[in-house]
């Protein structure tokens, strides 16, 4: 059998054209050919990089027919490299579904990786870093919109959404509404270019600052996960948070992380977990049983 080319995921600059990678230079240059987002754009990047080979347009509306015969050449041994317009193929983005087709047909599908404007403002925005959760650009569907934001309220995780500036005045509003307005934020735009900014403040400082102000360039919204601001009153039926801290335990995990389920499920702090916890067991005289340590690694104070 003939031996299938190979499907290189190429990052791109998020806005600085010096971000390019040597490597994905050398891939560009070496390929058969280019599937772009954006023909217009990418030959603007090519042409920087003194890159010379074939491109050809593979977009949201036209992946069905293109991914085909991306495939078709790819199983004709042809290597091709999938890019988007900026950042990683595949992060809110086509280039997902041919690497899925990749997949299935058994293709290498390999990453050239690069800039990531997710991840670059996540690691400026002064946020918690154990976790995180993608959440790309809301739904344009009003009613899907408030079904993802109500599933995410809850995650004690950092939150990572992507908006257009003509929208962002809207999507703050919301977000202000549905997470809480003093929620821990960060706005970033223009990430690597001259004018790139970090506004970190609540959510509902950032929609004032920016009903008074005009949303320039793409922005990347990172917001603090519900566990740093959940209201006390939100408080879960002890007998309900006992009986699924127990199952937990009794499915073999730890004790953190027993309370970090706990708290994720009933939507509230692992603090007020451990607490409800403690007041338990302080009442049995077993306090033993939870272990000197809070859900945050640090030593509860006595009394």
């Amino acid at each position: 059998m003939a031996e299938t080319g190979t499907l290189y995921l190429c990052a791109t600059p998020i806005g600085n054209l010096g971000d390019m990678t040597y490597r994905a230079v050398e891939t560009l240059r070496a390929a058969d050919l280019v599937a772009a987002e954006d023909t217009r754009h990418t030959r603007t990047l090519l042409a920087h990089y003194d890159i010379h080979v074939r491109v050809m347009s593979y977009h949201e509306h036209n992946k069905a027919e293109k991914g085909t015969l991306l495939i078709k050449e790819l199983k004709a041994g042809k290597n091709i490299v999938c890019v988007s317009d900026a950042g990683l193929p595949g992060i809110a983005d086509p280039g997902a579904d041919l690497a899925r087709r990749a997949i299935v047909e058994g293709i290498a599908v390999t990453p050239l990786p690069g800039a990531n404007a997710a991840l670059s403002a996540l690691i400026c925005a002064g946020l918690p870093l154990e976790g995180f959760t993608f959440a790309g650009f809301l739904p344009r569907r009003a009613k899907h919109r408030k079904e993802l934001l109500a599933r995410v309220r809850t995650y004690p995780e950092t939150l990572v959404f992507y908006e257009a500036p003509h929208r962002l005045r809207e999507t703050l509003a919301l977000l202000a509404a549905e997470l809480g307005a003093e929620r821990r934020a960060c706005a970033a735009r223009e990430l690597t270019k001259k004018f790139e900014e970090f506004r970190r403040m609540t959510l509902g400082e950032l929609e004032l600052y920016y009903k008074e102000n005009e949303p320039r360039g793409e922005f990347v919204i990172v917001v603090a996960g519900a566990e740093e601001t959940v209201p006390e009153e939100r408080g879960a039926d002890a007998p309900d948070l006992h009986a699924r801290y127990a199952a937990h335990l009794a499915a073999g995990l730890d004790k953190k992380e027993a309370m970090r389920r706990t708290a994720k499920e009933l939507g509230i702090a692992r603090r007020d977990v451990y607490k409800t916890l403690l007041e338990k067991k302080i009442g049995t005289h077993t306090t033993d049983q939870i272990g000197a340590v809070g859900s945050f690694g640090e030593k509860e104070e006595d009394g």
